[in-house]
């Protein structure tokens, strides 16, 4: 993923509705009238942010007939998901050294 794409992603991931839009579409693809039903904002702001989705690459919209079904794409998430493992490595080890500490100080106390 280009720093471009990327940048575009996670801006797009910011936004709660198309993170809201992003998990209803890991049960399959849907319309854009079944995507916006959750939503109390018009069809023109739904679409925007599906616009938004799309150009990071994150969702592709096709035609069949009448609907506009959107689908999930993966790769661009488990890109985010590798370009994070090292931050989530670096807190998992605080965390531990934090419990280590806690619980070196409730032994102290209890002395």
């Amino acid at each position: 993923m280009s720093t471009d794409q990327l940048s575009l992603a996670l801006s797009a991931l910011a936004h709660p509705a198309r993170r809201s839009i992003l998990a209803n579409l890991m049960s399959g693809d849907r319309t854009v009238t079944e995507l916006a039903e959750p939503f109390d904002m018009t069809g023109p702001a739904v679409t925007k942010h599906l616009k938004a989705l799309e150009r990071a690459g994150l969702i592709e919209r096709s035609r069949d007939a009448q609907r506009r079904p959107c689908r999930l794409r993966v790769q661009p998430l488990q890109e985010i998901h590798e370009l994070l493992q090292p931050y989530k490595r670096f807190w998992d080890e605080s965390f531990q050294r934090l419990d280590a500490l806690l619980a070196d100080e409730a032994t102290r106390d209890d002395e």
